[in-house]
């Protein structure tokens, strides 16, 4: 478990503005994801985890272990809270081998009882692990990107951590390599059964690695929860807007009814069903918010039936994931070109939406 209350305050630099990292981090994932633009205060969290950085105020406990305390003046020094890092750029010793480089990190976060026997054991474990022995006499600029991160990694778990931090471990890597690193990744996550903290800018890496996300915006973690709960309903309209994988339609509450668990909003002067809107009251203003991907486009002719609305094609554009449909009420949605293929030229379309999936935010 994860349970960290971080303030840290960084005065600007050349008449800039200062920053400040506020924050309550909680989470009992195994993989805990911190997404948000850069400059948002990532990897200043990761270095007051690791204690590079000690806080103005608040308290880590890691575990059980407590890693820092303001109050009781607890501040646990980087090699005594055995956290495994991986920087941006692997920043692995340029001097040494690979092995070189995991046996010093071996003998500086050895444990008391730890034999010479056991951590070179474990070396040769992990070398084995990460199929680095045919690589373990090289030096880092003999290393491909893919092998530099295996050998990162390796470095950061020979300690046995009790935790990993990720910053942004996926950055430059291209698309065959970052599918060899998450695959790895899920490797330690389903065996080794380390928690970690990965920091990315990447919602893919989200998807694809964590089971809780938090959205961190200027130095404040915005919301927090599981993968599923974050995403399918995003705080507030700014975070959706970031995240790029909403529609946002503006809306008008005209019914609800907490006893049947259900709402009706008006969009686009045609009215769209929901579950019912805690919070809210009947007149509120403020966006429709549905993901995307639970979106279903139909070329059909004909009315609006169901939970759907009747929209006109203003226009489409190419894209890299398919084509960009532009339609009435300055509503655009992305669709396969084999779906765009399928509207058959129809100038209008029906936009159908679950009702399960209607999410509400207010202005």
């Amino acid at each position: 478990m994860i349970d960290a209350r971080i303030v840290k305050r960084l005065p600007g630099r050349e008449g800039g503005q200062p920053f400040d990292l506020n924050l309550h981090l909680r989470s009992e994932s195994l993989v805990t994801a911190l997404l948000g633009s850069s400059g948002a205060g990532k990897t200043l969290t990761l270095n007051c985890l690791a204690g590079f950085v000690q806080p103005d105020e608040g308290r880590i406990l890691i575990e059980d272990q407590l890693f820092f305390d303001a109050q009781a003046k607890v501040h646990l020094l980087p090699r005594q809270r055995r956290c495994g890092y991986i920087f941006q750029d692997h920043a692995l010793f340029p001097h040494m081998t690979v092995r070189d480089n995991l046996r010093f990190a071996s003998d500086a976060a050895r444990a008391p009882k730890t034999s010479g026997l056991d951590r070179r054991r474990r070396i040769n474990e992990l070398i084995e692990a990460f199929e680095l022995g045919a690589l373990a006499k090289r030096h880092p600029h003999q290393l491909s990107g893919g092998q530099k991160q295996r050998a990162a990694i390796a470095r950061a778990l020979v300690g046995n951590p009790r935790l990993l931090l990720l910053d942004e471990p996926a950055r430059g890597l291209d698309s065959r390599l970052r599918t060899s690193f998450y695959e790895l990744l899920q490797k330690i996550k389903e065996q080794m059964r380390v928690p970690m903290v990965l920091v990315t800018h990447e919602l893919d890496e989200c998807f694809e690695l964590a089971d809780s996300v938090g959205l961190l915006e200027h130095g404040r973690l915005l919301q927090m929860g599981t993968k599923e709960r974050v995403m399918s309903s995003p705080a507030s309209v700014e975070l959706a807007r970031s995240l790029g994988i909403y529609l946002l339609i503006a809306a008008e509450i005209v019914f609800l009814d907490p006893v049947r668990n259900t709402s009706t909003l008006r969009v686009a002067d045609q009215e769209i069903a929901g579950t019912y809107l805690p919070g809210h009251l009947l007149g509120d203003r403020g966006w429709l918010c549905v993901r995307k991907q639970e979106l279903k486009l139909i070329g059909q002719p004909g009315e609006a039936q169901g939970n759907q609305l009747k929209l006109r094609v203003a226009g489409s554009t190419q894209t890299a994931r398919g084509v960009r449909l532009r339609l009435s009420d300055e509503i655009t949605t992305e669709i396969s070109e084999s779906d765009f293929a399928a509207l058959g030229g129809s100038d209008c379309v029906r936009l159908q939406f679950p009702p399960s999936s209607v999410h509400f935010l207010s202005k």
